[in-house]
This record gives structure tokens, C-alpha cells and sequence, in this order.
């Protein structure tokens, strides 16, 4: 590999022509850097002249860390910022998750740049993309497809850089930025295009393609009104892409249902090069696909329109616990704990929770940190009911951190248990999630939706194979609302209707790991795989928050759907442009997404 300084350089004053290989272009292969077939430079200062701003040379985030580098970034800001998520979705080359800023060859050799300087290891491109459109407008998005179209270039569509499959980057790519589209309108009525006059939804938000989600709830909260949305630290995850093109879970959507269940309209730019509007009146199959058939496959969203419902006073609950045990695996008490609340979380679904639990069981002598941290609109239960519900696994909680001792299996300590009222899910919102963190490391996940009846029939198999999961996340987030839309209305994976949980782990390992430990890594995850595959067969996963390592993933992630979804696919991309990880159409590609199998 070339060092950054060098690939930046031969990028910008040289054509390609004087390094290029020699081989032909294989037409079933798209044109990387590199390659003959790679645009020369009067040809992409021909892309420049037709969109709003010059062209970007992404550049890795730590990059500006090292002395033989250029960069307008000071090596202070790397330091300060590395692991907050809204610095990074600012960078054009920056992902949430580094390993995915990373390139691994197949002889193991690993291409990076890390914030760790004194590993010693050049600093090189990884997987960052070479040169790309920082789209303002959607005409911005249209001669950027168009470019990427002529020249058969693998494309890559990033906003945020969250993703867990990778999707947002690849070696030697062409990027098209969404992420400094911002508008935002507020309506107090609209009626979908296409659609007939009686057709009036009250209060809706458009978002534009780069629009993250402190800033739509930022925009709700100023009109009085909610929106559902994603939560995360810093708020710093898209409203208008993957998110919601994923499925897009929530606290609130229990209440008020998914992401997919709240879009009312669309506009996307198609491979062909064409603006289009998609609603349940016009394009109505691809509004189908695009509301849950996953990011970065049918086009480019520029904007969406989400309905919104009104501001109320919420119910939110916090429990903050410590474990100290000295056995190895999850401890007795840890796990008498755990089954409790699996087994009343179909009480606290109906009582109209939804939420997060957060946990890691830890090592011997490890002080374990679980968190709660839900919320209700009281919607159709009173505070009365969700509260009783709550309380009375916080009572069981209070009495097994009573009775426990190093001798019966650990020490429970309760640190906080509070039930209270707030004026407002924004507040709630504020509150919990806008400090920065979370971010900026190496991570693999893995997850599965459970279903209610899996649930129900056997907690505490439920939590036995749980518990053991690395990173565990056990999330409220179906149920309710999700789980009364009828399947079929959207194209996302059926499963997520009978699903009431939505769980995850993780694994993670340091900058500077050889490729024979992150694979050791991947191997812990597609156990847990496997586990959780063998605890809910029937079932599925959430496109967004998965593993690639997912043996079955078009059926896993999309289920019945997949046959409609990849022909919708086709019809709106018949270059086949927009190929992702994982994602319907995928399977037609190889490994790295570059040449057609």
C-alpha cells in the first residue's frame, strides 16, 4: 500500500494511466482505484463542476496524528473527540466502529491507520473511500450516481458512518456524503403526493438525507410534538437512511411502533439517475421495499417525511445495580436476576414499557454493572398499572440484594431505583443520551429477535442462553405498537411482528490485534449465533445491529420478503449500483462486493 500523503497526491496530478494495471476492465467487476479504468482526473474535475461543492479526499480519522500527513484537523481533536459519535459523522472517512475503517487482506496483512501512533504501523487508506461528492442537494446526488454509473465505480452511500456490516465504506470506492443535507420542514398538514385531498396528516417533520436524530427531536420538541426515532449517545445516529431503511427501533416503539410504521413519503435518487417520490400512491412498491428491505440497495434517499404525535408527560424508570461475584460465568445471583425480568417482560410490554437493559456478566471478582432504563407514554395503560408492574421487580430485586452474600453466589447492590414523571419524552431524551461516548473502538455483533412465545414458554431457558452472550443488550423495543401492523404493509422481515425483545452482544479487541485474534473474536460470535439461532429457529434479525457472520442472512434479516424485495431491486436498480453487505442482491457478488459470481 502507498502511504495516504502519496495516494491523495496521485490522485489530484497524475492520471491514472501512468500506474494503472494492465488488465482490461472486467465488465463484471466494478472499477476500483487503481484500476485502468478508474476516471482520470480531467474527468473528475468534469463530476466537480456540476455539483456544489469540490470534490473530498476522505482521509482515516487518526490520520492527522501523523507528521508525514497534511490535514486541516489538528492531532488534539483526534484525542479529544475519537470516541464521540457526532465528531466522527463529521469526518468523511470516519466510521462509529473502526474495524471497519480497517482492510484485512487475505494473507492477514491488516491496512490502517491508528489512533494508537506508537504501534508503529504506517499510517494507510484501509477501507476509507479515495475521492467522493459532498452532496448538498439532491441534484448533487443525481451527477454523482450518474458519475458512478458511467464509470461502472464501486459506490458507497455514507451519512453517520453507523453501521455494523460495514456498509458505509470500502477499499478503493467512490462516496456519495449525505450527511450535510439537512433541511428540515415542519408541516402543520400534508397530504402525500399523488394522494387524494381527504388525505390530510396533521403535524409531519421532512427530514433531509443527513439529518441526525438530537437534531429531528430538536425540530419536534420546537413544534410540541414526537417523533420516533433512534437513541444513542450524542443522538448522532441518521434519521433518513439506514436507520429507518433497517427497520428503525426505539423506546418508543412500543407505543407508537417502528421507524418503517411512522414514513408517510419518500424521495430517492434510482441508479438511472431519477428523482422520485415513493408513498402508498406512487412507486408504491418501492416505498414497500425501502420501508424495512435495508439501506443502500434500491437508491439514495434524499428526504423523508415522518409522521409525528403529540408531546405528553412520560413514565421513565431507571435501575442501576452492581454485582460482585467470584465465580466464572454469570453468577446465581446475577442470573436469579435476570430470569425475574424476562420473565415479566411480557407484563412490562403490556403495561406499556419499552426500553434498554445493559449488562456484561463479567469475570470473577468483577464488580457487573446492569442498567435499566425505560420509559411509557401511558398511552393505553394507567401511570397506576405501568408503574405497579415495574415496582414489583424492583421489589424481587430489593429482597435478592437483602439476602445476598459472596457465599450464596455474589453481592447485589441496588445504586438507584426510581420511578418518575417527566414532562416529555425530549427531556427523557436529553437527559440519558446526549453526552458523547460509545463509539470510536472495534466491535462484532450478533443478535436475534425473540418472540413473545419464546418468551412466555420457557424464561428461563431464555435467560440461561443469554447470559453468557459477551456484551449482552436485551432491548424492549417490539411488542405493542410494532407487533399490531400487519406484516405485509412494509418490506421489513416479518419476524419483528411477533418479536417483544430485540437482543444483541458483542465482541470487541484493541487497535494493533492480528487478524488470527480477530478472527478468534468472530469465531465467539457465531456461537452466540448459533445459541441464539437454536433458542428461536423461526425467527429472524435486525438488519441494522447483526453479524455477518449470520449463516442464513438474506433469510435471517429479511424473511419471507425476499424474493419481492430483490425483484423491486432490480427494477429500480438495474445497474445493480447499490450492493451492500448482507443486503438483497448481495449474494450475486463476491466477498468484497467488487465482481459479480
Amino acid at each position: 500500500m502507498k502511504p495516504l500523503a502519496q495516494l491523495c497526491m496521485f490522485l489530484l496530478f497524475s492520471t491514472v494511466f501512468a500506474l494503472a494495471t494492465l488488465v482490461p476492465a472486467n465488465l463484471q467487476c466494478r472499477c476500483l482505484f487503481g484500476d485502468a479504468c478508474w476516471p482520470i482526473a480531467t474527468q473528475f474535475s468534469d463530476l466537480a463542476s456540476q455539483v456544489s461543492l469540490p470534490l473530498i479526499q476522505p482521509i482515516p480519522p487518526a490520520s492527522p496524528c501523523y507528521r508525514s500527513l497534511n490535514s486541516s484537523t489538528n492531532c488534539n481533536d483526534v484525542h479529544l473527540n475519537w470516541a464521540d459519535g457526532n465528531w466522527r459523522a463529521n469526518q468523511s472517512g470516519a466510521m462509529q466502529s473502526t474495524n471497519f475503517e480497517t482492510f484485512i487482506w487475505p494473507n492477514g496483512t491488516i491496512d490502517a491507520c491508528y489512533f494508537n501512533t506508537s504501534l508503529n504501523v504506517p499510517c494507510t487508506q484501509g477501507s476509507v473511500p479515495i475521492i467522493g461528492v459532498n452532496a448538498q442537494t439532491p441534484s448533487d446526488v443525481q451527477a454523482a450516481v450518474k458519475f458512478a454509473s458511467a464509470h461502472n465505480l464501486r459506490l458507497i452511500v455514507k451519512n453517520t458512518g453507523h453501521d455494523y456490516l460495514g456498509r458505509s465504506t470500502a477499499k478503493d470506492s467512490f462516496l456519495i456524503w449525505i450527511h450535510n443535507m439537512k433541511n428540515i420542514t415542519f408541516h402543520e398538514t400534508f397530504v402525500p403526493t399523488g394522494a387524494p385531498p381527504t388525505e390530510v396528516y396533521n403535524k409531519t417533520l421532512t427530514l433531509g438525507a443527513g439529518v441526525q436524530w438530537y437534531e429531528a427531536y430538536d425540530a419536534a420538541h420546537s413544534h410540541n410534538v414526537v417523533i420516533v426515532g433512534g437513541l444513542s449517545a450524542g443522538g448522532s445516529v441518521g434519521s433518513s437512511g439506514g436507520w429507518f431503511q433497517g427497520g428503525g427501533h426505539s423506546a418508543l416503539s412500543p407505543s407508537f411502533g417502528l421507524g418503517v410504521d411512522n414514513v408517510l413519503e419518500l424521495t430517492v435518487v434510482t441508479s438511472t439517475g431519477e428523482h422520485l417520490t415513493a408513498n402508498s400512491h406512487i412507486h408504491s412498491d418501492l416505498f414497500w421495499a425501502l420501508r424495512g428491505g435495508g439501506g443502500g440497495t434500491y437508491g439514495i434517499v434524499t428526504s423523508v417525511t415522518y409522521r409525528t404525535h403529540p408531546s405528553t408527560p412520560i413514565t421513565a424508570t431507571f435501575l442501576s445495580t452492581t454485582i460482585i461475584s467470584n465465580v466464572t460465568g454469570p453468577s446465581p445471583i446475577l442470573t436469579k436476576l435476570f430470569t425475574e425480568l424476562v420473565r415479566v417482560t411480557p407484563n412490562l410490554s403490556d403495561s406499556g414499557w419499552g426500553g434498554y437493559t445493559l449488562f456484561y456478566p463479567g469475570t470473577p471478582g468483577t464488580s457487573l454493572a446492569l442498567q435499566i432504563l425505560y420509559i411509557t407514554p401511558n398511552l393505553n395503560v394507567s401511570n397506576s398499572v405501568a408503574n405497579s408492574s415495574i415496582q414489583s421487580f424492583y421489589d424481587y430485586a430489593q429482597q435478592l440484594a437483602t439476602n445476598s452474600s459472596m457465599e450464596t453466589g455474589g453481592l447485589l447492590n441496588i445504586t438507584a431505583a426510581v420511578i418518575i414523571e417527566l414532562d416529555s419524552f425530549y427531556a427523557w431524551e436529553t437527559q440519558y443520551f446526549r453526552s458523547s461516548g460509545q463509539v470510536g473502538g472495534n466491535i462484532e455483533l450478533g443478535s436475534r429477535l425473540l418472540p413473545r412465545n419464546v418468551i412466555e414458554n420457557d424464561y428461563e431457558k431464555v435467560a440461561k442462553m443469554l447470559l453468557p452472550l459477551p456484551g449482552l443488550n436485551y432491548y424492549l423495543v417490539a411488542g405493542g405498537a410494532v407487533s399490531r401492523v400487519n406484516s405485509s404493509s412494509t418490506g421489513l422481515n416479518p419476524a419483528w411482528r411477533k418479536a417483544l425483545v430485540h437482543t444483541v452482544f458483542g465482541g470487541t479487541w484493541q487497535e494493533g490485534a492480528s487478524a488470527q485474534e480477530i478472527m478468534q473474536v468472530g469465531n465467539t460470535i457465531k456461537a452466540g449465533i448459533a445459541n441464539l439461532h437454536a433458542l428461536a429457529p423461526d425467527s429472524g434479525a435486525y438488519f441494522n445491529e447483526a453479524s455477518k457472520f449470520e449463516p442464513d442472512p438474506l433469510n435471517t434479516f429479511f424473511g419471507s420478503h425476499y424474493k419481492a424485495l430483490k425483484d423491486i431491486k432490480l427494477k429500480y436498480d438495474p445497474y445493480e449500483l447499490f450492493i451492500v453487505s448482507k443486503g438483497v442482491g448481495s449474494e450475486d457478488w463476491d466477498e468484497d462486493l467488487n465482481c459479480k459470481v
